[in-house]
C-alpha cells in the first residue's frame, strides 16, 4: 500500500471513529473547544504519519488522540506555571505606594542627604556604602581601610544624626553639622 493510501485508510478510520475520538478527547481535556482543536490536529498530522502498514488503525489514531491531548494539558500546565509566576512577580496595587507616602519618602530621603551633606565625607561615604548601595560592614571596612568595629562607629555616629534630624521636628539647629571634639577625636581628625 503506498503512502496515499496508507493516509487514506487512517483519514477513513478517523472519520468513521471521529465521535468517540471527541468524547476520549472532551473526558480527557474538559473542554469541547479544546477537544476539537486536537481533533483538527490529528487530521492535520494523518498526512505526516508512519508509512507502513498499520495492524489496527483505530487503536493507532486513538494513542495519536491521547497524546496529543496530554501533550496540549502540559503545555496549558506549564503556561499557567509561568503566567502564575509572572503574575506572582509583579507588585499588587496594595505594594505601590499611595501618593502621599510616596511624597513623605522623599522628604525623608531628602532630609537625610542633608545630614549626609553636613557630616565628615567618611561618615557619609559608609553610611551610603551601607544604606544605599547594600554593601556589608565587612565590605565598607575592606573598602574604606579600617577595622569593622570602626565602620560600625561610622554608621552609628550618622544614625546619631539622621534622628536627631528627625527628632527635631524637621528644623535644624545647625548641630546636626558639627562635631564636638570627642567626635573629631573618633573620626581620626
Amino acid at each position: 500500500m503506498n503512502d496515499t493510501g496508507h493516509a487514506g485508510g487512517l483519514r477513513a478510520v478517523f472519520l468513521a471513529e471521529r465521535p468517540l475520538f471527541l468524547r476520549l478527547l472532551v473526558a480527557r481535556l474538559g473542554n469541547v473547544d479544546e477537544a476539537e482543536e486536537v481533533l483538527q490536529d490529528l487530521w492535520l498530522r494523518l498526512d505526516t504519519a508512519v508509512g507502513g502498514p498499520i495492524a489496527d488503525p483505530a487503536a493507532y489514531l486513538y494513542r495519536m488522540a491521547n497524546n496529543m491531548a496530554i501533550d496540549r494539558r502540559r503545555r496549558a500546565a506549564r503556561r499557567l506555571d509561568r503566567d502564575t509566576a509572572w503574575s506572582d512577580s509583579r507588585p499588587g496595587a496594595s505594594e505601590h505606594p499611595d501618593a502621599e507616602r510616596l511624597m513623605i519618602a522623599r522628604d525623608r530621603l531628602a532630609q537625610v542627604e542633608a545630614v549626609l551633606a553636613r557630616l565628615p565625607e567618611r561618615v557619609a561615604t559608609a553610611f551610603r556604602l551601607y544604606r544605599f548601595e547594600e554593601l556589608s560592614q565587612k565590605a565598607i571596612a575592606e573598602r574604606m581601610d579600617i577595622s569593622v568595629s570602626g565602620v560600625e562607629k561610622l554608621l552609628q555616629r550618622a544614625y546619631v544624626r539622621i534622628h536627631a534630624r528627625r527628632g527635631s521636628s524637621g528644623e535644624d539647629d545647625g548641630r546636626a553639622g558639627r562635631l564636638t571634639h570627642e567626635e573629631d577625636r573618633c573620626d581620626g581628625r
